[in-house]
């Protein structure tokens, strides 16, 4: 009796070594490897529904084993994934649904440098799905705004078959389709500019550098043509790009938070190989960790002949950034490092571990009031005697359209609000007059010194407030206004004095808010370049910006009515 040999586990083996030091990573690609190790553990709890399953990993993975590459010094030999493109695959094949055995992962976003293999792994993921993936039927689609775009993917996959006979005599090849007769699968381009994309049933749906595209209507048609389907896959492998307007930058974006773990999406793969914040772009050692193929694709000297340019010519520099170190490229960045928030205080005690009664202490009021229909949000800000700072968040939505943004914002408005952090106003407005009776509870409760308030849709709130006796401090938005106190709460997270209580809904809004910068080198939150909330982030800014200057030698009683910070 042949004794069965087990398949390695190249998937977590890489996810190990990654975690263990071994392999130079970025942070991005430590928390995507942590997830798979933590979700390992959950799988062996019978609430957490998925599993990995080693065979069904190694069976994706081996399929490229019948490939060949059709280009350059590999041409005509066997595909070999590297260990990084085998978690990448692994994972995605490998997690599925204890019950049902149908794949974990919908939806896939790839983010790697220039020259990495990206264009190979998804023509043979493409195939795959033609293939050996058990789908009768199966539409496979190569997707980008123009045709020759799209026809990038599909040509490869068409001359690794071509190249490859373990395969070449299963499928019929034509100009514009590639079939498989005896299960009625097809493999095509699709491009924004035909006629119409209507009727489609996607099985995978592949993006090549979606970063290149200016609208989401092909990510809006390819997600929304699988219904039909068990199993569909939306995978787009694509660098970074310079549009933080764009589709690529929102799901970019939302990676982030899953990785963070701000929003909790089960059916959603992230692999973000980039430069961390801090890295010195020239240094040639960081340089792997947006080149995962760096030595076997990626060649170092070439890399090195484009630094140097980089260096002598600032207008190359953006390039050499963006596209061979991954990184996205503009005048604006993420606010803050959500570790190091995290790692802030998470109660508000004193040096023996006593609870802090914030009753006693001074309270400066925030107010961010965007649209009606939107988010508000209200933060108590209170200075404490030793340097650190309690805030309390709360925000406000309209109860008509709670669903409406859970779909839009993927994030768990019902429970946050279960839970005390997010009031729902009636109707499909948020109703100021509930904004106004929480801020009066809450002066019922604390030492209410002013309500500092972005003068932006709060005016009437704040002339309202100011008629029950409350100093109201209008807070202009300039750079000059908000460079100090936003730099301010960057400083006290690092030296963890911002007490923050663990709120998520305010977590959620730090992870989204980045920053832009004057020519002065000042910055503030930039509303305009982000697509998800950051009210009661800006709440926190406002009230920051009056908090920090501790007027505490001033009776609350001897300031009344509306002034104007400059």
């Amino acid at each position: 009796m042949q004794r069965r040999v087990a398949n390695p586990d190249r998937t977590t083996k890489y996810a190990k070594e990654v975690l263990a030091g071994n392999i130079v990573a970025g942070q991005l690609v430590i928390k995507a490897c942590r997830r798979h190790m933590e979700d390992i553990k959950k799988s062996k709890r019978k609430d957490f529904v998925f599993k990995f399953d080693l065979d069904r990993a190694e069976r994706a993975i081996s399929f490229f084993d019948f490939l060949k590459h059709t280009k350059g010094e590999w041409a005509g030999q066997t595909v070999k994934l590297e260990l990084w493109q085998c978690f990448i695959v692994g994972s995605i094949f490998g997690w599925v649904h204890k019950k049902t055995g149908l794949r974990r992962f919908r939806t896939a976003y790839t983010q790697v440098a220039r020259k990495n293999g990206k264009s190979t792994m998804l023509a043979g993921i493409g195939l795959y799905g033609l293939l050996a993936d058990g789908e009768p039927g199966a539409e496979i689609y190569s997707a980008a705004t123009k045709k020759d775009q799209a026809r990038i993917i599909f040509d490869e996959a068409k001359n690794m078959v071509k190249s490859s006979p373990d395969i070449r005599e299963l499928i019929d090849l034509f100009q514009r389709n590639m079939s498989v007769a005896t299960t009625v699968s097809k493999f095509e381009p699709l491009s924004a500019d035909v006629n119409s994309m209507d009727g489609l049933n996607i099985h995978y749906g592949l993006i090549d550098e979606l970063h290149a595209h200016k609208t989401r209507e092909m990510w809006d048609v390819l997600e929304t043509a699988t219904g039909a389907r068990q199993q569909p896959l939306i995978w787009t492998i694509t660098t970074a790009g310079y549009n933080r307007f764009s589709i690529c930058y929102e799901q970019y974006s939302y990676c982030l938070n899953i990785l963070d773990g701000l929003v909790e999406d089960d059916t959603y793969f992230c692999y973000i190989a980039q430069l961390d914040k801090d890295d010195d772009w020239r240094d040639p050692a960081c340089w792997i960790k947006a080149n995962p193929n760096l030595g076997v694709s990626k060649k170092l000297d070439d890399l090195e002949r484009k630094c140097s340019k980089a260096k002598e010519l600032p207008a190359a520099q953006n390039t050499f950034l963006c596209k061979e170190l991954d990184m996205w490229v503009s005048q604006t960045e993420r606010w803050m490092d959500l570790d190091k928030w995290n790692d802030c205080p998470e109660e508000a005690v004193d040096e023996n571990g006593e609870v802090i009664d914030l009753a006693g202490y001074p309270c400066y009021i925030g107010l961010d009031l965007s649209s009606t229909t939107d988010m508000t949000s209200v933060n108590l800000e209170f200075p404490l005697e030793d340097g650190r700072y309690a805030v309390i968040s709360h925000s406000f939505i309209p109860e008509e359209r709670v669903l409406e943004k859970e779909k839009r914002d993927k994030v768990p408005y019902s429970a946050w609000e279960k839970q005390g952090y997010i009031t729902f106003t009636p109707g499909e407005v948020v109703d100021y007059e509930w904004v106004k009776s929480y801020i009066l509870n809450q002066a019922a409760k604390y030492q209410v010194v002013e309500i500092d308030f972005d003068p932006w849709n709060a005016t009437q709130l704040a002339n309202d407030l100011a008629g029950e006796g409350f100093e109201c401090v209008q807070i202009r938005q300039g750079f000059a206004t908000l460079s100090e106190p936003t730099n301010d709460i960057m400083s006290l997270v690092l030296q963890k004095k911002l007490i923050h209580f663990n709120n998520p809904v305010l977590t959620w809004a730090i992870g989204n808010s980045v920053v832009t910068q004057d020519p002065a080198g000042n910055i503030k939150l930039d509303k305009s370049k982000t697509t998800f909330r950051i009210d009661p982030a800006a709440a926190l800014v406002t009230s920051h910006t009056r908090a920090r200057l501790r007027e505490n030698n001033t009776s609350v009683y001897e300031k009344r009515g509306m002034r104007s910070l400059l």
